[in-house]
């Protein structure tokens, strides 16, 4: 005997956003300035592909002629704690001259990142820019492409490889799994930052 079911189709609306950053994983990434310091630039488009991590990288910042000159890098991944640190760092760059289109959007330079964030920086085991103590997970990794499409002018696409992971030993259980009950990454979401919500239920391979 079938069963009709009636469906309730939702209201929908045909917009415009000017960004659509629907909620991804925010990083601090660390690069080594030409003359040995370390620039941090906060990111939020990332993926990751076994131990493949791609970056989406702004064409004018310092983090991506950092990485074209030296290309090794820390991705620290701070938890919602951090969120306050990591908007101190937003409004400033690590180019100077600031570029025209950071300017004109109420960027200001600031070399000092570790100062204006108030994050501590530590030694890292085989790269050369330094991991961020606070962060509970800090990736060391080299990178392997770098692509700027002709689609674009203003992001660079940067495929990196992990070569060593750091995790603060509370989230992790078993010698080399991160606790998802322990670990939340700070999420971006629409230029606002969410801590993730409660454990809705676990993946068949979990």
């Amino acid at each position: 005997m079938k069963i009709n079911k009636q469906i309730t189709i939702p209201n929908t609306k045909m917009i415009n956003p000017k960004i659509l950053y629907y909620g991804f994983p925010v990083i601090l990434l660390s690069t080594l300035n030409e003359d040995g310091t370390v620039n941090i630039s906060p990111l939020s488009s990332s993926w990751a592909l076994g131990e493949y991590i791609v970056l989406g990288i702004g064409i004018d910042g310092k983090a991506i002629e950092n990485l074209e000159r030296h290309p090794e890098c820390v991705i620290n991944i701070p938890d919602p704690s951090l969120w306050e640190n990591v908007e101190q760092l937003a409004p400033f760059t690590g180019k100077n001259p600031v570029p025209e289109f950071k300017k004109q959007n109420g960027y200001t330079y600031k070399k000092e990142k570790y100062n204006i964030s108030d994050l501590t920086p530590i030694k890292a085991t085989l790269v050369k820019p330094t991991r961020i103590m606070e962060c509970p997970i800090q990736i060391e990794a080299k990178v392997t492409h770098i692509r700027k499409p002709d689609y674009s002018s203003h992001f660079a696409i940067v495929e990196t490889q992990a070569i060593q992971v750091h995790a603060h030993t509370e989230i992790v259980i078993e010698e080399n799994h991160i606790d998802p009950n322990k670990w939340s990454p700070l999420i971006y979401n629409f230029r606002h930052y969410f801590a993730l919500g409660h454990n809705l239920g676990n993946n068949f391979r979990a």
